[in-house]
């Protein structure tokens, strides 16, 4: 399906409006640290990933969840010998996560800017509505977006609400993301179009071993280049 077709664009946010993942693997470093007298890092690392899968279900995405499962893993790595100051000592690496300044990707604004004169710019993330609300504005992107999407998870059944949402049949519309995962495989599933601009910092969970084969889909450098597509 041409892009000329293309009526709206949505981009994901974490990752690809702006640098989010790096903060997370700081605080897994930092958190590995406090956790030496228990467990050694690379084991520390893998269960602590394991202790966010088990979670997600629960919890969901985003720095809030990840904060807890930080105190349930240091519960758990410690069998229940962990201080009190060092579960504060938690708590206030999830504040300053919260509170750390925003860094937009290169190239982000400008691009942003020449589009929205030209499509309907939707911003579709996943994670805490307060948190993802915060960055927005932070960012000083919100004026540039028709429509904001937060939702719990990217799935081809929201996905397809959105489109219907935005009253456009799926191959008018387009995902810019970092994630195959979340923001490419189900886009091209219901036959959508996908942008993937990779993050140098990828959470495990959202790696995807297959390359994308299709048609409605490219892989770009940039946010630059989509300027040279569209």
């Amino acid at each position: 399906m041409p892009l000329s077709k293309i009526n709206v664009i949505a981009f994901d946010a974490d990752d690809t409006l702006w640098v989010n993942e790096t903060l997370f693997r700081a605080t897994e470093i930092e958190f590995c640290r406090l956790m030496r007298d228990y467990i050694d890092e690379e084991e520390c690392n893998k269960r602590l990933f394991d202790v966010e899968m088990r979670n997600l279900p629960t919890y969901g995405y985003g720095i809030k969840p990840f904060t807890l499962s930080l105190i349930e893993a240091a519960i758990e790595f410690s069998e229940g010998k962990v201080s009190v100051k060092t579960i504060n000592e938690l708590i206030e690496l999830g504040k300053s996560m919260l509170e750390a300044p925003l860094e937009l990707i290169d190239g982000v604004k400008e691009t942003l800017q020449q589009l929205s004169g030209k499509y309907r710019l939707v911003m579709a993330t996943k994670g805490d509505l307060l948190d993802q609300e915060r960055k927005l504005i932070k960012s000083g992107l919100e004026p540039y977006f028709h429509h904001i999407e937060i939702v719990s998870d990217k799935t081809e059944v929201q996905y397809k609400k959105l489109v219907n949402h935005l009253d456009i049949e799926p191959h008018e519309f387009l995902m810019v993301g970092n994630s195959v995962k979340s923001d490419i495989l189900p886009v091209l599933a219901i036959g959508g179009h996908a942008f993937h601009i990779p993050f140098h910092t990828t959470w495990a969970h959202e790696l995807v071993g297959e390359p994308v084969k299709n048609e409605n889909f490219r892989l770009l450098g940039n946010a630059r280049e989509m300027l040279e597509l569209l």
